[in-house]
């Protein structure tokens, strides 16, 4: 179970954070010599970044970008779920959305107009109940979850095992000949803790100075 907090978000606490975590994987410091420190990530608790995360899901930043950018156009300048629940759903599939998220998108959507899911509610509770209240919304998962809880909460304790990148950063950190299953990442992302997200930042810029395009 992981505290709420303000690693991730902020520079001086994320750059504190990862000190701390090289005094337990001394090992750490070469990665952050090679790539630097990797800048904070922060998004509003809103449900425009819920929807930026389902946008994200299966696609790649590109994309996701681009079909971010179409639905901006499309709501006036402003995403916002009742905007969303006002646009057809071919408008909403013409942004680049396929029709299993403009369902989503509209689902999630139409709990928040209900109210069935406060996202201010969120903002008092630990990692594990955030992510157990997420995943009830159709569309995401403990993934989405533990982005949100992350980059929108500032939690500073998630490493999203999950994540392709992650598990191929982790791979490559510790000159593994196969990419771990995320059970195994997780096992290896245990020493990490109390700073795993700020880790988690740490090795996706890590994943990324490390990959050709």
């Amino acid at each position: 179970m992981s505290e709420t907090g303000t690693s991730v978000v902020d520079c001086s606490k994320l750059k504190r954070a990862l000190e701390s975590a090289v005094l337990v994987d001394p090992k750490l410091a070469a990665v952050i010599e090679l790539v630097g420190y990797p800048s904070p990530r922060t998004r509003p608790v809103e449900f425009v970044t819920l929807l930026q995360v389902i946008v994200s899901q299966q696609v790649s930043t590109r994309a996701a970008s681009a079909i971010n950018d179409r639905l901006l156009i499309l709501c006036g300048g402003k995403v916002t779920w009742r905007k969303i629940l006002n646009r057809s759903g071919d408008q909403l599939r013409e942004c680049g959305l396929s029709w299993r998220k403009v369902g989503y998108v509209r689902g999630l959507a139409e709990m928040i107009r209900k109210k069935e899911l406060d996202l201010e509610l969120l903002k008092s509770m630990d990692t594990d109940s955030v992510v157990a209240h997420l995943v009830k919304v159709r569309g995401l998962g403990r993934w989405s979850a533990e982005i949100f809880a992350m980059f929108a909460l500032g939690h500073q304790d998630i490493f999203p095992v999950d994540d392709l990148a992650l598990q191929v950063a982790v791979q490559r950190y510790h000159g593994l000949r196969q990419k771990p299953s995320p059970k195994e990442t997780a096992k290896l992302a245990e020493k990490w803790s109390p700073e795993r997200s700020a880790v988690a930042l740490l090795m996706w810029k890590y994943y990324g100075a490390t990959t050709l395009d």
